[in-house]
């Protein structure tokens, strides 16, 4: 499906009113780290907390959904102002109808990013489906929309910013760094 021409998936990326983002691949580059107490740390990239950051300025709400749970990602969500944040969720498909319930927005306005088959319930619902060009074949090959940059490393920011200029914002949200 990602084989869509990018017109489409401007058009897609344009009626976003609700961004899901899974943590572990996306947010973070997959990897799990421990401590030598055995705590988890996770590695979250500057970009696309900006990125997210900027989506919110720009009126779209954010949220989290990950299959693991993780007070790092409470932290992490709560310093970019993510209000909605699901975790240790194993039906993917049941939080996402959750969220969209709570916020009022219907699928087809929703947008997520994963990268795994847990995933695939919600990208196959939302009305823009993206991914990460290291996701599992079967990922890549059903979302509109696969990143240049890898999980963790910039590939949220790069949905963030696409979404802002399919939106006609991104250079208002721009010209605001410039003067």
């Amino acid at each position: 499906m990602h084989d869509i021409p990018f017109e489409a998936v401007q058009a897609r990326a344009a009626a976003v009113r609700l961004m899901v983002f899974d943590v572990d691949g996306i947010l973070t580059d997959g990897g799990l780290h421990f401590g030598a107490d055995g705590e988890l740390v996770k590695r979250f990239s500057v970009l696309d907390g900006h990125g997210i950051k900027l989506l919110q300025q720009a009126g779209i709400v954010t949220a989290i959904i990950s299959a693991r749970a993780s007070p790092i990602v409470v932290r992490r969500a709560a310093d970019l102002g993510i209000g909605h944040v699901m975790q240790g969720v194993h039906d993917k498909r049941a939080a996402f109808d959750q969220l969209c319930a709570a916020t009022g927005t219907m699928p087809d306005a929703c947008g997520f990013i994963g990268d795994d088959w847990m995933d695939l319930p919600v990208l196959t619902r939302v009305g823009f489906a993206a991914s990460v060009p290291n996701a599992h074949a079967e990922v890549r090959a059903r979302v509109h929309y696969v990143t240049t940059a890898a999980g963790g490393s910039g590939a949220a920011r790069e949905v963030c910013d696409l979404i802002l200029r399919a939106q006609g914002k991104y250079e208002a949200a721009l010209a605001s760094y410039l003067t």
